[in-house]
């Protein structure tokens, strides 16, 4: 597999200092992007790019996502690169959600929009009506009075796929995808806000379920090896 090389530059601006790295050939660098100061080779890196082989179903437990009517293709880019991580299975784009067709999807996906498997359904409620016919449990993350903690999570011995729905950055999920699910769940909140960015949650909740789910099925794997 092929290598790439990274310098780490220092500005040599006491009062600047900024340090940033860049690929080797890709840029020319001659002076601190901020204050125009001379730089230092502070460190250097090599990161040997990632097979192309891929398994997306660990341990044979499965769950899918459908991402409901999210905005940004960054917050898209993300949850494809925690899908990776995770294991899932499937990702179902619906509404005004961007596909990796979209440019900036790929630049927080990094790859992983090549792995895993997607579809694109214009409406997610129709979606999600016909997906439960065939076998998965929808499970909605949303901040509802009636939503169950993640943390409080019981699994049983059902071993249908696991639906994970989130939705739109400002005015969450459909209630018409809440009102046909088979589980509310959400995460507790600290602070001031109710929430947290839908990528991050969406990224807490996928780990935790397949940390949950393995262990429920008989694994002694927690998660699937790196």
């Amino acid at each position: 597999m092929p290598t790439l090389h990274y310098l780490f530059y220092q500005c040599q601006n006491p009062t600047c200092g900024i340090r940033f790295p860049a690929q080797v050939g890709s840029l020319h660098i001659e002076c601190c992007p901020r204050c125009k100061a001379p730089l230092e080779h502070a460190a250097s890196l090599a990161i040997e790019q990632e097979a192309d082989v891929h398994t997306n179903t660990p341990d044979g437990h499965i769950i899918e996502a459908l991402l409901d009517n999210i905005r940004s293709a960054w917050n898209v880019g993300s949850m494809f690169r925690t899908a990776d991580g995770a294991g899932i299975q499937c990702l179902y784009l619906c509404g005004i959600t961007p596909t990796p067709v979209h440019p900036q999807v790929g630049r927080t996906a990094l790859g992983a929009e090549s792995s895993i498997a997607w579809q694109y359904e214009s409406n997610a409620v129709n979606l999600a009506k016909y997906l439960i016919s065939t076998g998965r449990r929808l499970w909605v993350l949303e901040d509802t009075p009636e939503s169950v903690n993640l943390f409080d999570l019981t699994f049983d011995a059902d071993s249908r796929s696991i639906l994970l729905t989130v939705g739109n950055e400002v005015c969450g999920v459909d209630p018409g995808l809440v009102e046909i699910s088979e589980r509310v769940i959400s995460i507790p909140m600290a602070g001031q806000k109710r929430s947290y960015n839908v990528a991050v949650a969406f990224g807490i909740a996928v780990s935790y379920l397949r940390y949950c789910q393995s262990f429920s099925q008989g694994s002694t794997k927690r998660l699937p090896s790196t």
